[in-house]
């Protein structure tokens, strides 16, 4: 019985232990190389703390290093939590009251950061956890006491009070979901991923951990392409990358820059996208210029990554919503009403093994949202309520509205501002268009991106498109929209910018 990943990199590495599991721009390493060193690190780890089970941080740049001190994490019996190395010091300091770690391993790179808050203390470089000899033996015993609920990992996210949440994945959520997605889109030996997203992003594990299980090879695009869509191109040609998982901002780029007249990919044969809506536009842009398999998949961080997925099979129009499609294998998603009902409309509900185990000391949060099935009377059993509200379409395929909290009343009448924004994006000359709620004033701001159309047409346009009552009261035309860490839309800093004055 496979209990956690480590057994999959064993298996792979007596495979093809010369064969790059891991590369970036400057570096490489092998099966071997990655699995001598990362249980080398382990073995120094548990020789440090004497403990297993605890919270390891680290605090290190996305780097084939970083990788290594994960599974090395893995190897000593602990779980690990890598932080942004950008994070302003309030929100480091807040993850590490809330773990209070054995353990930080940083570099050199990044060790004076960490260092100058003095209360964070067991601060290690990671070339120190390299000097002392292998311990084999303790190893082989920490495997043995491991079993599959032990946590892997706790990965942080912008909690809605402004308090990141921890949230708790075990090695039996991630060797499930994994599992699936290697399955459903068919990863080996012979992928190679191009990983976009941070290691700190839930996203990251399909890439890293469908590398480990399937053999595979993954390369870190540096972050800079992203900014310059041919070089970004050109990267994915040299590299013979075949796979990508990539946030919507990420694609979009290439598409609203124009860099398929330039060049094209090559080596692509599958494009996967999740973390928010895909525009209908700039996809159609992708699948007229890349003949490839294009999946839209959908999933909060705390069933692991995803949960359902679409592989497109149809022309979409711009007007209309890709949907998320269906459960994973192994998954169990419906919809409930408010009164806990099912329903073909109202709230996504997920059960099963790709459930995190809850929020990390955060009891009263855990209980909020992982409940009792309330279709389920006869035996305990845990779903995750999502807070996502969804339908189901005329092909019997699930298809993502809007947050909750993207829900609003406004003007007497429910509306969702998801709603609004597939409109806008589908308007010929818009590139982007995304709409927040100011409260206090109760208005519906829209932010687009366009070179061609102002806001007196664009108004003229969506009375049209729009009811009355869905019409933006706000339209502020940016030249660049703010992204996040994660390369998502930072809906939030738009919204308080709003509010602060500063688009006037």
């Amino acid at each position: 019985m496979v209990k956690n990943i480590l057994e999959y990199l064993e298996k792979n590495e007596k495979k093809n232990p010369e064969k790059t599991i891991f590369e970036d721009e400057n570096n490489s390493i092998t099966y071997k190389e990655f699995k001598d060193t990362a249980k080398l690190i382990g073995s120094n780890i548990n020789s440090k703390i004497k403990k297993e089970k605890k919270s390891i941080v680290i605090f290190m740049e996305k780097s084939i290093e970083c990788l290594v001190a994960m599974m090395g994490v893995v190897y000593s019996g602990n779980f690990y939590t890598v932080i942004d190395t950008k994070s302003p010091k309030e929100r480091i300091k807040m993850i590490c009251d809330k773990l209070e770690p054995e353990m930080i391993i940083t570099d050199d790179k990044n060790n004076q950061k960490i260092k100058e808050m003095e209360e964070l203390k067991n601060i290690y470089l990671y070339s120190d956890l390299q000097l002392e000899e292998l311990e084999e033996e303790k190893l082989i015993q920490i495997r043995k006491n491991m079993i599959d609920t032990d946590l892997i990992y706790v990965l942080f996210t912008s909690g809605s009070t402004g308090e990141p949440k921890g949230i708790a994945v075990s090695h039996r959520s991630v060797l499930t979901y994994i599992s699936s997605v290697v399955e459903i889109f068919k990863f080996d030996k012979n992928t190679i991923f191009g990983n976009q997203t941070p290691f700190y992003f839930s996203m990251s594990v399909l890439d890293i951990f469908s590398t480990i299980m399937a053999g595979a090879r993954l390369v870190i695009i540096p972050k800079k392409y992203f900014s310059f869509p041919v070089k970004l191109l050109e990267y994915i040609n040299e590299k013979n990358i075949n796979t990508i998982y990539w946030v919507p901002s990420a694609l979009c780029i290439v598409a609203n820059l124009k860099a398929f007249e330039a060049i094209k990919p090559k080596t692509l044969k599958k494009v996967l996208f999740a973390g928010e809506t895909m525009p209908v536009k700039q996809l159609n842009e992708w699948r007229k210029n890349v003949k490839a398999l294009y999946a839209n998949l959908y999933g909060p961080t705390e069933v692991t990554d995803i949960c359902t997925y679409y592989i497109l099979d149809r022309e979409f129009k711009e007007n209309e919503s890709i949907p998320i499609g269906k459960a994973c294998d192994n998954c169990n998603v419906f919809i409930l009403k408010h009164d806990g009902t099912e329903s073909t409309k109202g709230e996504l509900c997920v059960r099963g093994s790709f459930l995190a185990s809850g929020y990390y000391k955060d009891k009263e949060k855990t209980n909020k949202v992982f409940v009792q099935n309330p279709l389920n009377k006869n035996y305990p059993e845990k779903i995750y309520k999502t807070g996502d509200i969804v339908k189901i379409n005329e092909n019997g395929e699930i298809v993502y509205v809007s947050r909750k909290d993207f829900q609003i009343k406004h003007m007497g009448y429910r509306i969702e501002l998801g709603e609004i924004e597939k409109n806008v994006n589908s308007i010929q000359g818009i590139t982007l268009g995304v709409c927040v709620y100011d409260e206090k004033t109760s208005r519906i701001i829209l932010f687009y991106q366009s070179k061609k159309l102002e806001k007196n047409e664009l108004h003229k346009i969506l009375k049209e498109k729009l009811l009355p009552y869905m019409v933006p009261n706000e339209m502020i035309k940016l030249n660049v929209f703010p992204y996040n860490q994660n390369g998502k839309i930072d809906r939030k800093l738009l919204k308080n910018n709003f509010i602060k004055g500063e688009y006037k």
